[in-house]
């Protein structure tokens, strides 16, 4: 069949568009393969030319900047300064115990050092870089840089290493950080590649830790070349990684190194909470230790004495403690009894100095007997009677649940390390614990604190805060990241008859400033600033029968680490709440003579931001107090200034 002219055309044309589109085809490859030829001759000739003369392009790992840890109010309280290192790497340097000899020369290196470092070579993979040596000063620092070209594999490294401004006063929130161990990596499914680093520092304990994802950044690189002695010839390329983000907490440094100069020497912890938003403004355990001894590698007798130390500086008492909150749990039986309906507050309980139960006697503090008391007078003068009588009337499990509602047996999530939970024992937790009844002597005992009742310092402070607010109040620790605020939880009515809690804040603040109240002595004397407060002393040890016959040994008589705990929980002003403080002084004796007085000095230190007025404290006491502020070792105006300059 023949074909048309036209249909000859149309063939033509489809052919011709195919064999244009395959040489276009042909013409872009032709002209990649062209650049890409030019680009590997001529703009990648100086680097293969390295190559081909034995040199190597390395890719090492650039760590970031930690973020910075500031207060509420933007005061460095964790950051960085420059660091001179010296490193070696075992593929480029050959001969390693050679290299360390001759550098060994140049810089002091000790024979622990040495090995250490041989140990670590041994350890890690040759291409890595060890750290031989840090914080150099810059004399020994520049004379090994002057001396590279003698030293193969050795590289001088200008890092950031962690610095803490304000040492022993945010040692135990804080912590430290420290060089990454084969146990931190064991803990991780996929390490991030800097923590094979060596001697790359991590958080260790507290905030650091808690927190270590944001703080920690994304590594950088730096590509550079190296000859076939393995001294770097000169840097190609580097890409800087991210710095780790700013967190801001809210603890006020001034306040917080108020409170650890007031503690002193005491085996002891205090904690001052914001009753409007829950922020911990000041968290504080004593004795405490600079973290800057571990970050920079802490010797053994420096760590041994805190080891050994029986006032315990490593620990954090201000939420790891958990203590016998004593006579500091009143209000809890006591709300749970008034919102129960077995007492009113006007009924009183005849107080005679004891109570039986069977053929025991549980006594009150008061040998004598307090005589007929009511709620009020109760709390104010302390009386144990007639909270035995209050405890057996209501039971345990709504002492239990109403502590629960208070904070006491809650575990806060905080960035903080070990925080304890506490205890607010019931009948089905002896039952799963011991494998035993509950018996009424347990309650008894609950009801003033004593027993198996265990609070920190930092749930003192919330119940108090929880008391003085009517509302679920949660500690907050963190206040911003990367200038982003965290937003402070939620804190619901407590939903207990505000007549109820209006009743119990009445008996705390005749505890400070009734002349019959345990803490009078320690009132405060400004009317705009009146404390409401509650005394607590709790037993570590048993007192038998026998030594109540012959008289109970004074506190002052006995070891220190047998002698009771002295606690204080207390909020203020009065008629409008803004802090609520705690403190427990470790075998300190009693609330009333030792706790109370600090409580009173932080709790007008975190109202006026300050040194309050003199006329604020008791004429009798202002010329004894004028003295001991002035022992007080304080922070110089300007002191974080020059810290956060470093950083």
């Amino acid at each position: 069949m023949r074909r048309s002219p036209r249909d000859g055309q149309d063939s033509f044309r489809g052919i011709s568009r195919r064999a244009l589109l395959l040489g276009s085809l042909q013409g872009v490859f032709v002209t990649t393969l062209a650049f890409r030829m030019r680009y590997l001759q001529l703009d990648q000739a100086d680097e293969f030319r390295l190559l081909a003369e034995e040199n190597s392009i390395k890719i090492r790992l650039l760590p970031p900047a930690r973020g910075l840890i500031q207060d509420r109010n933007g005061a460095l309280i964790a950051g960085n300064e420059q660091n001179y290192r010296i490193t070696i790497t075992r593929e480029d340097a050959g001969d390693t115990d050679a290299v360390l000899e001759r550098l060994a020369q140049l810089m002091p290196l000790s024979e622990e050092d040495i090995e250490r470092t041989r140990k670590e070579i041994a350890r890690r993979s040759p291409t890595l870089p060890i750290t031989v040596a840090d914080r150099l000063s810059w004399e020994d620092f520049s004379r090994v840089a002057v001396n590279a070209p003698a030293l193969p594999g050795v590289s001088t490294e200008v890092g950031l290493s962690r610095v803490y401004p304000l040492g022993p006063d945010f040692a135990h929130v804080l912590g430290y950080v420290g060089p990454v161990s084969d146990y931190d990596l064991s803990k991780l499914e996929d390490p991030d590649p800097l923590l094979q680093i060596p001697r790359f520092q991590i958080g260790k304990l507290g905030v650091e830790a808690k927190l270590e994802a944001d703080l920690r950044g994304k590594a950088g690189t730096r590509r550079i070349e190296v000859n076939s002695t393995g001294r770097v010839m000169r840097e190609l390329d580097r890409k800087d990684g991210d710095p780790g983000a700013n967190v801001q907490l809210t603890i006020d440094h001034r306040l917080q190194n108020y409170v650890q100069a007031r503690l002193g020497d005491e085996s002891a912890a205090a904690v001052v909470i914001d009753v409007g938003s829950g922020d911990i403004l000041a968290i504080s355990s004593a004795p405490s230790f600079d973290s800057n001894l571990f970050v920079r590698g802490i010797s053994g007798p420096d760590y041994r004495a805190l080891t050994e130390d029986d006032h315990r500086p490593l620990a954090d008492k201000s939420v790891q403690g958990a203590y016998p909150p004593g006579s500091t749990f009143k209000m809890v039986t006591a709300l749970a009894a008034l919102e129960a309906g077995v007492i009113d507050t006007r009924e009183t309980v005849y107080c005679r100095g004891f109570i039986e139960l069977g053929n025991r006697r549980f006594h009150c503090w008061k040998r004598a007997g307090h005589g007929h008391m009511d709620l009020t007078e109760s709390l104010e003068q302390s009386c144990d009677v007639y909270y035995y009588e209050v405890a057996q009337r209501v039971g345990i499990e709504k002492i239990a649940a109403m502590a629960r509602r208070l904070g006491i047996g809650e575990r806060f999530d905080l960035p903080m390390s070990a925080i304890s939970e506490g205890l607010a024992p019931d009948k089905a937790w002896k039952l799963k614990k011991y494998g035993k009844e509950w018996l009424v002597g347990d309650t008894l005992n609950s009801g003033i604190g004593q027993g198996f009742v265990l609070a920190s310092p930092l749930q003192l402070a919330v119940m108090s805060a929880r008391i003085a607010s009517g509302r679920s109040l949660l500690p907050r620790l963190v206040r911003a990241v990367n200038g982003a605020e965290v937003v402070a939880p939620e804190a619901p009515d407590l939903g207990i008859n505000p007549g109820i809690l209006r009743a119990v804040r009445g008996g705390m603040f005749e505890v400070s400033n009734s002349r019959r109240g345990t803490a009078y002595g320690s009132r405060i004397a400004d009317d705009t600033m009146r404390m409401a407060g509650k005394t607590g002393t709790s037993q570590v040890r048993n007192i038998t029968a026998a030594e109540r016959a012959q008289g109970v040994v004074s506190n002052d008589d006995l070891p220190w680490d047998r002698r009771d705990h002295a606690l204080f929980v207390s909020f203020a002003p009065f008629d409008a709440p803004r802090v609520a403080v705690s403190v427990v002084v470790e075998h300190g004796g009693g609330g009333s003579a030792v706790a109370a007085p600090i409580a009173r000095d932080i709790v007008l230190q975190a109202l006026n931001d300050g040194f309050p007025p003199l006329t604020a404290y008791p004429e009798s006491q202002r010329a004894r107090i004028q003295a001991e502020r002035e022992k007080l070792q304080l922070l110089e105006p300007g002191v974080t200034d020059t810290a956060k300059s470093r950083a």
